[in-house]
Protein backbone atom coordinates (compact mmCIF):
# COMPACT_ATOMS: atom_id res chain seq x y z
CA UNK A 1 0.00 0.00 0.00
CA UNK A 2 1.33 3.11 -1.07
CA UNK A 3 1.60 6.40 1.38
CA UNK A 4 -1.74 7.65 0.26
CA UNK A 5 -3.57 4.69 1.16
CA UNK A 6 -2.02 4.69 4.39
CA UNK A 7 -3.35 8.12 4.81
CA UNK A 8 -6.95 6.96 3.84
CA UNK A 9 -6.66 3.94 6.08
CA UNK A 10 -5.93 5.90 8.93
CA UNK A 11 -8.61 8.88 8.50
CA UNK A 12 -11.03 5.90 7.63
CA UNK A 13 -10.33 4.05 10.76
CA UNK A 14 -10.06 7.30 12.65
CA UNK A 15 -13.31 9.22 12.08
CA UNK A 16 -15.84 6.87 13.29
CA UNK A 17 -13.18 6.52 16.48
CA UNK A 18 -13.19 10.01 16.79
CA UNK A 19 -16.91 10.37 16.62
CA UNK A 20 -17.70 8.14 18.96
CA UNK A 21 -15.03 9.55 21.13
CA UNK A 22 -16.84 13.13 20.89
CA UNK A 23 -20.03 11.38 21.67
CA UNK A 24 -18.48 9.92 24.89
CA UNK A 25 -17.76 12.59 25.65
CA UNK A 26 -20.49 14.90 24.93
CA UNK A 27 -22.33 12.39 27.76
CA UNK A 28 -19.38 12.88 29.83
CA UNK A 29 -19.92 16.78 30.15
CA UNK A 30 -23.35 16.44 29.82
CA UNK A 31 -23.50 14.49 33.33
CA UNK A 32 -21.51 16.78 34.80
CA UNK A 33 -23.89 20.05 33.68
CA UNK A 34 -26.44 17.74 35.31
CA UNK A 35 -24.16 16.93 38.38
CA UNK A 36 -23.30 20.90 38.53
CA UNK A 37 -27.18 21.67 38.63
CA UNK A 38 -27.89 18.73 40.96
CA UNK A 39 -25.43 20.86 43.37
CA UNK A 40 -22.01 22.09 44.33
CA UNK A 41 -21.10 18.67 46.24
CA UNK A 42 -22.49 16.50 43.45
CA UNK A 43 -19.54 18.01 40.65
CA UNK A 44 -17.08 18.39 43.12
CA UNK A 45 -17.83 14.35 44.53
CA UNK A 46 -16.56 13.64 40.63
CA UNK A 47 -13.65 15.20 41.29
CA UNK A 48 -13.40 12.63 44.11
CA UNK A 49 -14.53 9.57 42.39
CA UNK A 50 -14.01 10.27 39.18
CA UNK A 51 -10.13 10.30 38.98
CA UNK A 52 -10.34 6.95 41.08
CA UNK A 53 -12.57 5.11 39.27
CA UNK A 54 -10.49 6.24 36.02
CA UNK A 55 -7.65 5.20 37.22
CA UNK A 56 -8.99 1.86 38.92
CA UNK A 57 -10.65 0.72 35.56
CA UNK A 58 -7.56 1.68 33.59
CA UNK A 59 -5.53 -0.24 35.51
CA UNK A 60 -7.31 -2.96 35.59
CA UNK A 61 -8.51 -3.30 31.92
CA UNK A 62 -5.06 -2.75 30.92
CA UNK A 63 -5.12 -6.03 28.72
CA UNK A 64 -7.44 -4.74 26.59
CA UNK A 65 -3.69 -3.26 24.71
CA UNK A 66 -2.89 -6.59 24.40
CA UNK A 67 -6.29 -7.55 22.71
CA UNK A 68 -5.76 -4.70 19.82
CA UNK A 69 -2.41 -5.72 19.11
CA UNK A 70 -2.53 -9.41 18.98
CA UNK A 71 -6.14 -9.04 17.44
CA UNK A 72 -4.53 -6.78 14.87
CA UNK A 73 -1.54 -8.72 14.39
CA UNK A 74 -3.33 -12.03 13.59
CA UNK A 75 -5.59 -10.19 11.17
CA UNK A 76 -2.89 -8.43 9.07
CA UNK A 77 -0.83 -11.84 8.73
CA UNK A 78 -4.31 -13.34 7.82
CA UNK A 79 -4.77 -15.63 10.61
CA UNK A 80 -8.41 -15.22 11.35
CA UNK A 81 -8.53 -18.07 13.84
CA UNK A 82 -5.82 -16.47 15.86
CA UNK A 83 -7.88 -13.70 15.65
CA UNK A 84 -10.77 -14.94 17.11
CA UNK A 85 -8.33 -17.04 20.03
CA UNK A 86 -7.20 -13.93 21.50
CA UNK A 87 -10.96 -12.09 21.36
CA UNK A 88 -12.20 -14.91 23.54
CA UNK A 89 -9.51 -14.88 25.62
CA UNK A 90 -9.16 -10.78 25.93
CA UNK A 91 -12.90 -11.06 26.87
CA UNK A 92 -12.86 -13.65 29.26
CA UNK A 93 -9.80 -12.26 31.31
CA UNK A 94 -11.34 -8.83 31.48
CA UNK A 95 -14.72 -10.55 32.66
CA UNK A 96 -12.61 -12.18 35.49
CA UNK A 97 -10.67 -8.85 36.48
CA UNK A 98 -13.96 -7.19 36.24
CA UNK A 99 -15.37 -9.97 38.98
CA UNK A 100 -12.27 -9.67 41.00
CA UNK A 101 -12.54 -5.64 41.20
CA UNK A 102 -16.73 -5.72 41.88
CA UNK A 103 -15.11 -8.29 45.11
CA UNK A 104 -12.90 -5.43 46.37
CA UNK A 105 -15.47 -2.94 45.98
CA UNK A 106 -16.06 -1.99 50.44
CA UNK A 107 -11.79 -1.94 50.54
CA UNK A 108 -11.75 0.48 47.82
CA UNK A 109 -14.68 3.02 49.27
CA UNK A 110 -12.69 2.21 52.47
CA UNK A 111 -10.10 4.70 50.91
CA UNK A 112 -12.73 6.94 49.59
CA UNK A 113 -12.03 9.47 52.41
CA UNK A 114 -8.47 8.70 52.61
CA UNK A 115 -8.08 10.49 49.08
CA UNK A 116 -9.81 13.80 49.92
CA UNK A 117 -9.17 14.47 53.77
CA UNK A 118 -9.81 18.38 52.83
CA UNK A 119 -13.04 17.92 51.14
CA UNK A 120 -16.39 18.50 52.68
CA UNK A 121 -18.92 15.66 54.19
CA UNK A 122 -21.38 16.23 51.37
CA UNK A 123 -18.94 15.50 48.48
CA UNK A 124 -17.14 12.56 49.74
CA UNK A 125 -20.50 11.36 50.20
CA UNK A 126 -21.71 11.93 46.39
CA UNK A 127 -18.01 10.31 45.90
CA UNK A 128 -18.89 6.95 47.59
CA UNK A 129 -22.44 6.93 46.39
CA UNK A 130 -21.28 6.81 42.85
CA UNK A 131 -18.71 4.06 43.53
CA UNK A 132 -20.49 1.79 45.43
CA UNK A 133 -22.78 1.50 41.84
CA UNK A 134 -19.67 1.73 39.57
CA UNK A 135 -17.39 -0.62 41.23
CA UNK A 136 -19.67 -4.01 41.69
CA UNK A 137 -20.98 -2.90 37.60
CA UNK A 138 -16.90 -3.93 36.74
CA UNK A 139 -17.72 -6.62 34.92
CA UNK A 140 -19.59 -5.36 32.30
CA UNK A 141 -18.06 -2.42 32.07
CA UNK A 142 -14.78 -4.81 30.98
CA UNK A 143 -16.63 -6.61 28.65
CA UNK A 144 -17.63 -4.35 27.03
CA UNK A 145 -14.30 -1.92 26.70
CA UNK A 146 -12.89 -5.32 25.91
CA UNK A 147 -15.74 -6.00 22.87
CA UNK A 148 -14.32 -2.89 21.61
CA UNK A 149 -10.63 -3.28 21.24
CA UNK A 150 -10.92 -6.56 19.78
CA UNK A 151 -13.63 -5.08 17.00
CA UNK A 152 -10.37 -2.07 16.67
CA UNK A 153 -7.96 -4.51 16.42
CA UNK A 154 -10.08 -6.39 13.84
CA UNK A 155 -9.92 -2.37 11.94
CA UNK A 156 -13.81 -1.96 12.74
CA UNK A 157 -14.05 1.51 14.20
CA UNK A 158 -17.58 1.76 12.76
CA UNK A 159 -19.63 -1.08 15.03
CA UNK A 160 -18.24 0.72 18.14
CA UNK A 161 -19.68 4.13 17.26
CA UNK A 162 -23.01 2.96 16.53
CA UNK A 163 -23.83 0.87 19.03
CA UNK A 164 -22.14 3.32 21.56
CA UNK A 165 -24.09 6.30 20.08
CA UNK A 166 -27.44 4.09 20.59
CA UNK A 167 -26.56 3.42 24.35
CA UNK A 168 -25.25 6.70 24.96
CA UNK A 169 -28.48 8.15 23.62
CA UNK A 170 -30.48 6.16 26.31
CA UNK A 171 -27.33 7.27 29.28
CA UNK A 172 -28.25 11.00 28.37
CA UNK A 173 -32.02 10.46 29.29
CA UNK A 174 -31.70 7.64 32.47
CA UNK A 175 -29.80 10.32 33.42
CA UNK A 176 -32.23 13.57 32.88
CA UNK A 177 -34.86 11.61 35.37
CA UNK A 178 -32.11 9.70 38.01
CA UNK A 179 -29.71 12.80 38.38
CA UNK A 180 -31.98 15.58 38.65
CA UNK A 181 -35.33 13.56 39.06
CA UNK A 182 -38.52 13.38 36.72
CA UNK A 183 -41.55 11.61 36.29
CA UNK A 184 -42.25 11.13 39.84
CA UNK A 185 -38.43 9.50 40.48
CA UNK A 186 -36.55 11.46 42.80
CA UNK A 187 -33.28 13.74 42.23
CA UNK A 188 -30.53 11.29 43.02
CA UNK A 189 -27.14 13.18 42.50
CA UNK A 190 -24.01 11.46 41.56
CA UNK A 191 -25.97 7.61 42.82
CA UNK A 192 -28.31 8.09 39.51
CA UNK A 193 -25.72 9.29 37.39
CA UNK A 194 -23.58 6.03 38.74
CA UNK A 195 -26.82 3.46 37.96
CA UNK A 196 -27.50 5.50 34.12
CA UNK A 197 -23.72 4.56 33.33
CA UNK A 198 -23.69 1.11 34.83
CA UNK A 199 -27.05 0.31 32.84
CA UNK A 200 -25.53 1.72 29.69
CA UNK A 201 -22.10 -0.30 30.01
CA UNK A 202 -24.66 -3.32 30.30
CA UNK A 203 -26.40 -3.02 27.22
CA UNK A 204 -23.58 -2.43 24.76
CA UNK A 205 -21.54 -5.47 26.62
CA UNK A 206 -24.59 -7.84 25.75
CA UNK A 207 -25.03 -5.88 22.36
CA UNK A 208 -21.08 -5.90 21.33
CA UNK A 209 -20.74 -9.54 22.53
CA UNK A 210 -23.30 -10.76 20.39
CA UNK A 211 -21.98 -8.90 17.01
CA UNK A 212 -18.42 -9.92 17.79
CA UNK A 213 -20.03 -13.68 18.20
CA UNK A 214 -21.61 -13.42 14.87
CA UNK A 215 -18.92 -11.86 12.95
CA UNK A 216 -16.28 -14.60 14.18
CA UNK A 217 -18.92 -17.61 13.38
CA UNK A 218 -19.28 -16.25 9.61
CA UNK A 219 -15.48 -16.16 9.19
CA UNK A 220 -14.88 -19.42 10.92
CA UNK A 221 -18.00 -21.55 11.02
CA UNK A 222 -16.36 -24.62 12.01
CA UNK A 223 -14.04 -23.95 15.13
CA UNK A 224 -15.00 -23.89 18.66
CA UNK A 225 -15.55 -21.10 21.03
CA UNK A 226 -11.89 -21.69 23.19
CA UNK A 227 -10.29 -24.59 20.77
CA UNK A 228 -6.82 -23.48 20.71
CA UNK A 229 -7.68 -20.09 23.80
CA UNK A 230 -4.73 -21.51 26.12
CA UNK A 231 -1.76 -20.95 23.83
CA UNK A 232 -3.18 -17.29 22.96
CA UNK A 233 -3.05 -16.58 26.67
CA UNK A 234 0.91 -16.39 27.01
CA UNK A 235 1.18 -14.16 24.11
CA UNK A 236 -1.27 -11.52 25.41
CA UNK A 237 0.07 -11.50 28.64
CA UNK A 238 3.33 -10.79 27.17
CA UNK A 239 2.01 -7.97 25.75
CA UNK A 240 -0.49 -6.52 28.14
CA UNK A 241 1.52 -7.25 31.38
CA UNK A 242 4.06 -4.04 30.09
CA UNK A 243 1.14 -1.93 29.87
CA UNK A 244 -0.57 -3.37 33.23
CA UNK A 245 2.50 -1.66 34.88
CA UNK A 246 2.58 1.24 32.60
CA UNK A 247 -1.13 1.94 33.87
CA UNK A 248 -0.29 1.52 37.56
CA UNK A 249 2.43 3.80 37.43
CA UNK A 250 0.23 6.58 35.78
CA UNK A 251 -2.44 6.20 37.84
CA UNK A 252 -0.06 6.65 40.98
CA UNK A 253 1.27 9.53 39.76
CA UNK A 254 -2.09 10.46 38.62
CA UNK A 255 -4.39 10.31 42.04
CA UNK A 256 -1.31 11.95 43.52
CA UNK A 257 -2.16 14.47 41.16
CA UNK A 258 -5.58 14.60 41.93
CA UNK A 259 -4.98 14.78 45.41
CA UNK A 260 -2.89 17.72 45.06
CA UNK A 261 -6.17 19.71 43.48
CA UNK A 262 -8.07 18.32 46.29
CA UNK A 263 -5.71 20.34 48.57
CA UNK A 264 -6.69 23.35 47.32
CA UNK A 265 -9.72 23.12 48.17
CA UNK A 266 -13.53 22.89 47.05
CA UNK A 267 -13.76 25.53 44.09
CA UNK A 268 -10.34 24.23 42.97
CA UNK A 269 -11.97 20.69 42.89
CA UNK A 270 -15.17 22.16 40.79
CA UNK A 271 -12.87 24.14 38.78
CA UNK A 272 -10.78 21.52 37.94
CA UNK A 273 -13.80 19.18 36.94
CA UNK A 274 -15.27 21.41 34.63
CA UNK A 275 -12.01 22.27 32.36
CA UNK A 276 -11.13 18.07 32.32
CA UNK A 277 -14.49 18.18 30.93
CA UNK A 278 -13.55 20.77 28.37
CA UNK A 279 -10.55 19.02 27.77
CA UNK A 280 -11.80 15.90 27.22
CA UNK A 281 -12.98 16.85 23.81
CA UNK A 282 -9.66 17.57 22.73
CA UNK A 283 -8.21 14.65 24.77
CA UNK A 284 -10.54 12.14 23.13
CA UNK A 285 -9.87 13.27 19.73
CA UNK A 286 -6.49 12.13 20.21
CA UNK A 287 -7.60 8.87 21.36
CA UNK A 288 -9.39 8.56 18.20
CA UNK A 289 -6.01 8.63 16.02
CA UNK A 290 -4.54 6.70 18.77
CA UNK A 291 -7.35 3.83 17.90
CA UNK A 292 -6.36 4.19 14.35
CA UNK A 293 -2.37 4.39 14.50
CA UNK A 294 -2.94 1.54 16.64
CA UNK A 295 -4.55 -0.53 14.10
CA UNK A 296 -3.16 0.48 11.15
CA UNK A 297 0.43 -0.44 13.10
CA UNK A 298 -0.75 -3.93 14.40
CA UNK A 299 -1.90 -4.91 10.95
CA UNK A 300 0.93 -3.96 9.13
CA UNK A 301 3.37 -5.36 11.09
CA UNK A 302 1.40 -8.76 11.23
CA UNK A 303 1.89 -8.78 7.44
CA UNK A 304 5.46 -7.39 7.48
CA UNK A 305 5.30 -4.54 6.45
CA UNK A 306 7.09 -2.22 9.00
CA UNK A 307 8.34 1.37 6.73
CA UNK A 308 3.82 1.05 6.25
CA UNK A 309 3.61 0.50 9.86
CA UNK A 310 5.69 3.56 10.68
CA UNK A 311 4.24 6.05 8.16
CA UNK A 312 0.60 5.17 9.46
CA UNK A 313 1.85 6.43 12.66
CA UNK A 314 3.59 9.42 11.57
CA UNK A 315 0.10 10.51 9.45
CA UNK A 316 -2.05 9.77 12.58
CA UNK A 317 0.76 12.28 14.65
CA UNK A 318 0.27 14.53 12.71
CA UNK A 319 -3.31 14.64 12.12
CA UNK A 320 -3.81 14.40 15.47
CA UNK A 321 -1.51 17.40 16.15
CA UNK A 322 -3.50 19.96 14.04
CA UNK A 323 -6.49 18.60 15.34
CA UNK A 324 -5.93 19.18 18.81
CA UNK A 325 -4.10 22.70 18.45
CA UNK A 326 -7.14 24.21 16.85
CA UNK A 327 -9.65 22.55 19.47
CA UNK A 328 -7.32 24.17 22.31
CA UNK A 329 -7.57 27.20 20.63
CA UNK A 330 -11.79 27.30 19.93
CA UNK A 331 -12.07 26.50 23.64
CA UNK A 332 -9.84 29.04 24.54
CA UNK A 333 -11.85 31.51 22.79
CA UNK A 334 -14.95 29.81 23.74
CA UNK A 335 -13.98 29.79 27.94
CA UNK A 336 -17.00 33.06 28.60
CA UNK A 337 -19.26 30.32 26.78
CA UNK A 338 -18.16 26.83 28.20
CA UNK A 339 -17.05 27.17 31.44
CA UNK A 340 -20.54 29.33 32.94
CA UNK A 341 -22.32 25.32 31.69
CA UNK A 342 -20.63 24.08 34.50
CA UNK A 343 -20.80 26.77 37.63
CA UNK A 344 -22.11 29.94 37.57
CA UNK A 345 -19.62 30.23 41.31
CA UNK A 346 -17.63 33.36 40.92
CA UNK A 347 -14.37 31.75 42.57
CA UNK A 348 -14.97 28.62 40.09
CA UNK A 349 -15.15 30.94 37.29
CA UNK A 350 -11.97 32.90 38.26
CA UNK A 351 -9.68 29.79 38.61
CA UNK A 352 -11.02 28.10 35.31
CA UNK A 353 -10.00 31.09 33.45
CA UNK A 354 -7.25 31.83 34.53
CA UNK A 355 -6.29 27.97 33.85
CA UNK A 356 -7.61 27.93 30.29
CA UNK A 357 -4.52 29.22 28.43
CA UNK A 358 -2.18 26.70 29.89
CA UNK A 359 -4.62 23.87 28.75
CA UNK A 360 -4.87 25.11 24.94
CA UNK A 361 -0.92 25.43 24.97
CA UNK A 362 -0.82 21.72 26.11
CA UNK A 363 -2.86 19.93 23.11
CA UNK A 364 -0.48 19.71 20.58
CA UNK A 365 2.06 18.32 23.19
CA UNK A 366 -0.76 15.84 24.27
CA UNK A 367 -1.87 14.69 20.81
CA UNK A 368 1.62 13.33 20.22
CA UNK A 369 2.17 12.08 23.25
CA UNK A 370 -0.74 9.67 23.14
CA UNK A 371 -0.48 9.15 19.33
CA UNK A 372 2.81 7.79 19.13
CA UNK A 373 2.30 5.89 22.69
CA UNK A 374 -0.60 4.04 20.88
CA UNK A 375 1.30 3.16 18.29
CA UNK A 376 4.06 1.43 20.20
CA UNK A 377 1.35 -0.68 22.06
CA UNK A 378 -0.20 -1.55 18.87
CA UNK A 379 3.23 -3.06 17.81
CA UNK A 380 3.24 -4.70 21.18
CA UNK A 381 6.33 -2.55 22.00
CA UNK A 382 4.70 -1.95 25.75
CA UNK A 383 7.84 -2.24 27.63
CA UNK A 384 8.30 1.12 25.66
CA UNK A 385 6.13 3.15 26.26
CA UNK A 386 6.09 1.80 30.27
CA UNK A 387 9.42 3.58 30.38
CA UNK A 388 8.35 6.79 28.77
CA UNK A 389 5.21 6.72 31.14
CA UNK A 390 7.53 6.23 34.67
CA UNK A 391 9.43 9.24 33.39
CA UNK A 392 6.98 11.78 31.99
CA UNK A 393 3.65 11.01 34.21
CA UNK A 394 5.34 10.11 37.59
CA UNK A 395 8.69 11.73 37.79
CA UNK A 396 7.87 15.14 35.86
CA UNK A 397 4.11 15.77 36.10
CA UNK A 398 4.56 15.65 40.13
CA UNK A 399 7.80 17.39 40.11
CA UNK A 400 6.72 20.08 38.16
CA UNK A 401 3.23 20.21 39.54
CA UNK A 402 3.84 20.39 43.18
CA UNK A 403 6.37 23.11 42.20
CA UNK A 404 4.50 25.44 40.83
CA UNK A 405 1.03 24.97 42.63
CA UNK A 406 2.60 25.04 46.43
CA UNK A 407 6.37 26.50 46.15
CA UNK A 408 5.77 29.40 43.19
CA UNK A 409 2.34 29.93 44.88
CA UNK A 410 0.36 29.47 41.22
CA UNK A 411 -2.58 27.20 42.62
CA UNK A 412 -4.43 25.23 40.28
CA UNK A 413 -3.03 27.38 37.45
CA UNK A 414 0.18 25.79 38.71
CA UNK A 415 -1.26 22.12 38.36
CA UNK A 416 -1.88 22.82 34.54
CA UNK A 417 1.27 23.77 34.01
CA UNK A 418 2.97 20.82 35.87
CA UNK A 419 1.12 18.29 33.34
CA UNK A 420 1.73 20.68 30.43
CA UNK A 421 5.48 19.75 31.21
CA UNK A 422 5.13 16.54 31.26
CA UNK A 423 3.16 16.29 28.20
CA UNK A 424 6.54 18.04 26.50
CA UNK A 425 8.65 15.62 28.23
CA UNK A 426 6.39 12.42 27.11
CA UNK A 427 6.67 13.82 23.60
CA UNK A 428 10.31 14.59 23.17
CA UNK A 429 10.56 11.05 24.34
CA UNK A 430 8.04 9.50 22.38
CA UNK A 431 9.17 11.06 19.23
CA UNK A 432 12.97 9.69 19.82
CA UNK A 433 11.41 6.04 20.62
CA UNK A 434 10.95 4.24 16.93
CA UNK A 435 8.92 1.03 17.00
CA UNK A 436 9.68 -2.36 17.20
CA UNK A 437 12.17 -4.11 14.60
CA UNK A 438 11.91 -7.44 13.36
CA UNK A 439 9.40 -10.13 12.89
CA UNK A 440 5.90 -10.83 15.04
CA UNK A 441 6.75 -13.66 17.45
CA UNK A 442 4.53 -15.96 15.69
CA UNK A 443 4.52 -15.25 11.95
CA UNK A 444 4.86 -18.80 10.87
CA UNK A 445 1.10 -19.81 12.55
CA UNK A 446 -0.97 -21.84 10.57
CA UNK A 447 -3.31 -19.38 8.62
CA UNK A 448 -6.88 -20.05 9.06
Amino acid sequence: MDKAGIAREVRGLAGPAIAASLLQTLVFVVDRVMLGRHGHASLAGMQIAGPLEWSIFSVVSAFEVGALARVGLHVGAGRLGAARRAAVVSIVVAFVMGVLLAIATPFVLALVRASAPLSSEAAVAEAVAYLAIMLPASPVVFVATACIAVLQGRGDTRTPLVVGGLANLLHIAQNRVLVLGAFGVPAMGARGAAMSTAFTFFVQAIVLSWLLARKFRVEDPGARLFEGARAELGPLVRVGLPSFGERVLYHIGYLCYSAMVAHLGDEAMAANQALISVESICFLSADGFAIAAAAVVAQHLGRGEREEAAWGARVATVYATATLTTLGVLSWLARGALLPAFSKEPAVLALGFATMPVMALAQPFMAVAVVRAQALRGGGATGRALAVTLVGAVVVRLTASWLFAFVLGFGLVGVWMGSTVDWIVRTVLFLWVDLPRGKPDDETTPAR
